[in-house]
């Protein structure tokens, strides 16, 4: 590929993303985006491009050669509630919706891979596009998982990429084994019994139950579980029925936890029932847990890692290739494919100076785009080898 060749598709990538950009899509929403995702596939001239798959997802499909492997090429496309601050000539039309992750970074960047491989192809095999839906709240590949897309779709393993803020432009990290926490969700509701501010004796309020609460759930992570066990207890919201002089007879206290094994979440939830029901009972009050899991650990596959070094090495200069430090506690849907094959996740630099994930002023470097594109083709001839 020549370097004119290069900017051209740099120039056509970043007016993708741009465009995904201002017309960003919650989860299972992304019906505009699928749309364009898969026109540019069927442009590409990809053998079968197939939509709707868990709802609105879209996996496009390349062969060349003789070879009877598969690998899949992730990308998710769904943005985030949350309303963008910024003047960017491309902000997202939408006040109440927000590409504040950098999918729509991902979606460019496995479009142009898709666009390289169909026009110079240097494999041996199948490869699948993959476009996922819903990944920030932790739906989307079993949504596609459940409509079949391992039996529909067959591949032997899996490579995904995230944009990282405070990682420079051409950075790529990965590191073997465990990379990414599980995520579990949890709201306890207190029930009381409400009144007049001025005779807080004559009732069984719950807001200073569900402060009491709140610090005691601290002392899950800090006093019950092993220090040598990674694990994050958040509480994220208080909501109360009462007013400024009205005492409340209800609360709802939500929040997630964080882990990488099993045991740990079940401890956590063990921990958090025992912790509610006995403030509750310590305030004259009624307390009712609900925990749901909702992200499972993500762990890379040894093997995989060193081939996405391999590849790497084609891409970036060998002073930018590094192993990532210790696991995250964020957490990542891509996990889900990996409880069906081996894959592998890395990590590409957004930029120093990035804003971080989920923050209303975040937009994606365009400056990363290629490096992204050529690590999806370099992973593909890579393990696809002719």
């Amino acid at each position: 590929m020549t370097e004119l060749d290069r900017q051209t598709l740099k120039q056509e990538m970043t007016a993708w993303r741009r465009d995904l950009h201002a017309h960003p899509e919650f989860g299972f929403e992304e019906k505009r985006t699928a749309a364009f995702v898969a026109a540019k596939l069927r442009e590409f001239g990809l053998d079968d491009v197939a939509e709707g798959i868990g709802g609105t997802g879209v996996v496009g499909t390349l062969k060349r050669g003789n070879g009877n492997r598969a690998i899949a090429l992730r990308a998710d496309m769904d943005a985030l509630r949350i309303q963008e601050q910024s003047a960017l000539p491309y902000r997202s039309g939408d006040l109440a919706v927000m590409h504040a992750c950098g999918h729509d970074g991902h979606t460019a960047m496995l479009l142009g891979a898709a666009k390289r491989l169909a026009a110079e192809d240097g494999f041996d095999g199948t490869v699948r596009f993959i476009f996922q839906p819903a990944e920030e709240w932790g739906r989307g590949a079993l949504a596609m998982l459940d409509d079949g897309l391992m039996q529909r779709f067959p591949f032997d393993e899996i490579f995904g990429l995230h944009n990282m803020p405070g990682l420079a432009v051409g950075q790529f990290e990965t590191r073997a084994g465990p990379v990414m926490s599980a995520e579990d969700n949890f709201e306890i509701v207190l029930r009381g019994k409400g009144g007049h501010a001025a005779r807080p004796h004559c009732g069984q309020e719950t807001l200073v139950a569900a402060c009491a609460l709140v610090v005691n759930l601290q002392t899950i992570v800090s006093r019950r579980l092993s220090p040598a066990d990674i694990s994050v207890v958040s509480v994220t919201e208080l909501i109360t029925d009462g007013t400024r002089n009205a005492l409340p007879g209800l609360a709802r206290i939500l929040g997630d936890a964080r882990s990488f094994r099993p045991e740990v979440s079940a401890e956590i939830e063990r921990q958090m029932r025992l912790i509610a029901e006995g403030t509750a009972a310590a305030y004259n009050v009624a307390a009712e847990v609900s925990y749901t899991r909702e992200f499972v650990p993500l762990r890379n596959d040894d093997e995989l890692v060193e081939a996405a070094f391999a590849a790497a090495s084609h891409v970036f200069e060998p002073g930018n290739i590094a192993i990532a430090g210790e696991p995250m506690t964020a957490s990542e849907d891509f996990a889900r494919f990996l409880d069906h094959v081996p894959g592998c996740f890395v990590f590409l630099g957004n930029g120093e100076g990035s804003a971080p994930l989920h923050n209303p002023t975040y937009d994606f470097n365009d400056e990363g785009l290629l490096f992204g594109a050529d690590f999806h083709v370099a992973i593909t001839r890579q393990r696809l080898g002719v």
